[in-house]
């Protein structure tokens, strides 16, 4: 059936437009289009006639089906679903008919009003996509006499879904607080809608399509029920893996905060002087130069919807080639993180639900600037309520991708900063795109008053070897332009308007510097001896061939750790055996001799590859991770197995296996390799070791070393088991200390249970980059350290001026200490950086 159909105002009140509404789901419109009201009566009077099509359990939202199928969802209030029925009592039942006018739900505006953050009822078409809106109200409206919407069409509009094909069934926890309500009903919805295939969601012997929000909550589904997840169609495992995923997301009931602004950590420093978490270490001096968000007026309504959708169009193709380009010229130059952040920046301007929310806003009549803009926001806010710090620094990349369409819309009004000989970046939270595309040689430093040392523009910084500081608050922003600072992000601090002291001395600090890296660059290729004569080997952490050459040229032992995910990465299919082979054996060519630690795949958790259809999980990092997913997909561990075991030398080449937990793992790998071995006619093995990154692995090194050849520990990932703090947590970066006494015993732990059978121990992870830990590493024993290829000077330079002896004394006294913090200062003090 096809026709017009008028609602009236279910309340008295004044009409409110949906993008006003403090609610990210409903501003969206992911729940559907109309309006929202102020309510100043308290009886919830039906809009039309129809059928009572749904009533939450708490009384506090509805839906009616009218006599063309469009179905009206009236959602009294935000965050109502926590009150748990209180101040609502419902007059009518599921299924009953009910007349224009007719009280539905009656209402205690006072009681609810002290207890949920807004009273704004929001009434919605659930099923928008078949109707037009020809009609909104504003102004004040009056209960049953009021128009509030007009909408016509109706009755043919269904998707053309997959009725056959491929199935996939899974099963999901939900996790949502209060269940599947409105907002978490279109969080499923909308994760259904990017497929192909039909999806349903089953619920005791009732089932209901995962595309309909009212079919959604109809079912009745509480937190921590048990669903089913039926997918059918060419795409139904994806479909099924997303609806799950989307139903064991967790999210609160309460309105979701802004994203948590990082503060600095407490500490004492002179009047004016600003503090912050230290994103790349390093002294600089320089100019400040503002990056203020790109805030250009847009018009808000436009004329012609087909020439503004066009104008987006346009826009986001501009933008998309631009990252494109970028991604190619960073992979080019061997720059794996700059590749990697480009490529999460291409996948959110290529992103269907942004674009459909910018197109339905257009279609409302607004600009294509404005639509854009508002669509970014709204899923700024969803990321920002999510509960996860990551995903709220995500939405740092989404202001960036907002920025980059914003200026392709507007031919780059904004243009590019003026910078100074020596310029500190300061901005709100500087977005990857603003560093990348700014001279290296001009840029001295990072100031940012929000962000986090595990976000993107922290990594490019220490990439970049940019001094970086973050999360210093917003005093920050009132740093004037051109004004000269004296920043020391290593120790934590920036100084405002120095005097000539100050800069003298830190310009001959600088200086000193740089004669001191330069004194460690020509003695590079010498060994690392101590004054007693123990040799540390200092080995690199590579990603490629280019990285190779880099890590020979520096002066590096050997590689200490390859990451093999650049090959894996960023492609629609995993690379066969002699594709890898081939990248494999380039790198050993380029190290002239030397061994190198080849890693076998690390993904799952917070690195994925498309190809791979790995569960869902509630908490990836516990997860499949590393070797795990190796066992999960036995046929991809093979290919790479196969791929090592061409490599020629095989006596330069020590395999290294991420994420064992027990000796039975080790085990299991080395009888596999045993057999592929044996199978292409080889009587050589080569060494084969585990990566140290989880507890249990420190704790059981003895049995592990008995049947390893080396063990490496991977301080990044060991560092937040031990300590249970996410590293991907931006507001716990100043608390994520490797020199943490608990890691120092279990370091300590490993290396004693690798002596008992004569094994060496090696550190990977980010502790071994840094020169204050290298002798509190060296007095516990460990007999090689990985470090970056630029870092490889430096540390051999530490190494050459201690004593194992000594160091060894000293350790043992700091696994005693109380705290990371005690331990920096006393290291600080017994080995103090010149």
């Amino acid at each position: 059936m096809s026709a017009t159909l008028e609602l009236t105002a279910p309340f008295d009140g004044p009409a409110v437009a949906l993008n006003r509404v403090p609610d990210p789901v409903f501003a969206g419109l992911m729940m559907g289009d109309g309006l929202a009201i102020e309510p100043l009566s308290g009886s919830l009077l039906a809009p039309c006639d129809g059928e009572v099509a749904q009533l939450a359990r708490t009384g506090h939202a509805l839906t009616l089906r009218a006599a063309n199928g469009a179905e009206v969802l009236i959602h009294i209030g935000i965050d109502t679903v926590k009150l748990d029925g209180d101040g609502f009592r419902p007059l009518v039942r599921t299924g009953e008919r009910v007349r224009r006018g007719q009280p539905l739900i009656e209402v205690d505006l006072d009681a609810v009003a002290r207890r949920a953050p807004s009273l704004l009822t929001m009434v919605v078409i659930a099923n928008g996509e078949d109707y037009a809106l020809e009609h909104k109200a504003e102004g004040m409206l009056q209960a049953g006499r009021t128009p509030l919407l007009t909408l016509s069409g109706g009755g043919n509009g269904a998707e053309d879904l997959a009725d056959e094909g491929p199935q996939s069934r899974g099963q999901a926890t939900v996790r949502h607080a209060g269940g599947l309500h409105a907002r978490p009903a279109a969080l499923v919805q909308n994760a259904a809608r990017q497929y192909r295939a039909s999806v349903q969601v089953e619920f005791n012997g009732q089932a209901a399509n995962a595309r309909s929000v009212v079919a959604l909550m109809g079912l009745g589904v509480a937190e921590d029920d048990d669903v089913a997840v039926l997918a059918q169609g060419e795409d139904a495992a994806a479909a099924a893996a997303a609806v799950i995923t989307a139903l064991q997301t967790r999210t609160e009931s309460g309105h979701g905060a802004p994203a948590t602004v990082v503060s600095a950590p407490a500490r004492d420093l002179p009047a004016g002087w600003i503090g912050g978490v230290c994103a790349a270490p390093g002294l600089a001096i320089g100019q400040v130069v503002r990056l203020d968000a790109f805030e250009p007026a847009l018009p808000e309504f436009a004329v012609n919807a087909d020439e503004e959708r066009e104008q987006l169009r346009r826009a986001l193709a501009q933008v998309s080639s631009g990252i494109a380009t970028a991604i190619d010229d960073a992979l080019r130059r061997g720059q794996t993180s700059q590749s990697d952040i480009f490529s999460a920046h291409l996948a959110l301007v290529e992103d269907p639900e942004l674009q459909a929310a910018a197109e339905r806003d257009i279609a409302a009549g607004h600009g294509a600037g404005h639509a854009f803009r508002q669509a970014v926001r709204t899923q700024c806010r969803v990321l920002s309520g999510l509960g996860s710090p990551l995903l709220a620094e995500r939405a740092t990349d989404l202001k960036d991708i907002e920025r980059q369409v914003l200026q392709a819309l507007l031919g780059d009004a904004q243009g590019a900063p003026e910078l100074y000989p020596a310029s500190i970046l300061v901005a709100e939270d500087l977005a990857p795109s603003e560093l990348t595309r700014l001279p290296r040689e001009r840029v001295a430093g990072i100031l940012s008053a929000a962000g986090g040392a595990s976000g993107h523009v922290a990594i490019l910084a220490r990439a970049l070897g940019i001094p970086a500081l973050v999360a210093c608050g917003p005093q920050v922003l009132r740093l004037e332009a051109g004004s000269q600072l004296l920043l020391d992000a290593g120790q934590g601090w920036c100084q405002p308007e120095p005097d000539a002291d100050a800069l003298a001395t830190a310009r001959q600090q600088m200086s000193a510097l740089e004669q001191r890296r330069a004194a460690m660059r020509a003695d590079a290729d010498g060994a690392a001896v101590t004054l007693d004569g123990v040799r540390i080997e200092v080995a690199a952490n590579i990603a490629n061939e280019q990285d190779a050459r880099d890590a020979v040229l520096h002066g590096a032992d050997s590689v200490g750790l390859l990451r093999t995910e650049f090959l894996f990465i960023d492609r629609q299919h995993a690379p066969d055996r002699y594709e890898q082979a081939n990248a494999y054996q380039a790198v050993l060519d380029e190290l002239q001799g030397r061994a190198a630690i080849i890693r076998t795949l690390d993904v799952g958790g917070d690195k994925e590859v498309p190809y791979l259809t790995l569960p869902p999980e509630p908490n990836p990092a516990l997860g499949l991770r590393g070797i795990r997913t190796g066992f999960a997909h036995p046929e991809m561990l093979d290919e790479q197995l196969r791929a090592l075991l061409m490599l020629q030398p095989l006596s330069r080449l020590r395999i290294l296996v991420p994420m064992i937990a027990e000796v039975g793992e080790l085990r299991r790998l080395r009888r596999r390799i045993d057999e592929l071995a044996e199978e292409m006619g080889l009587s050589e093995r080569p060494q084969l070791g585990v990566m140290v990154e989880v507890p249990s692995a420190a704790l059981l090194a003895d049995q592990l070393a008995a049947e390893a050849d080396f063990l490496s520990i991977g301080t990044n990932d060991l560092t937040q088991y031990t300590l249970a703090m996410d590293r991907c947590n931006a507001s716990l970066a100043a608390s994520l200390d490797a020199l943490h006494p608990a890691l120092l015993r279990l370091i300590a732990q490993t290396v004693a249970g690798a002596s008992r059978h004569g094994k060496w121990v090696g550190v990977c992870g980010a502790l071994a980059s840094d020169p204050l830990a290298t002798p509190v590493l060296v007095g516990l024993g460990v007999a090689e350290l990985s470090v970056s290829p630029g870092l490889v000077p430096e540390i051999k330079a530490r190494v050459r001026t201690l004593e194992q002896q000594g160091c060894r004394q000293r350790a043992e006294a700091l696994l005693a200490l109380d705290s990371a913090a005690a331990v920096r200062a006393r290291a600080a003090e017994w080995w103090p950086l010149d």
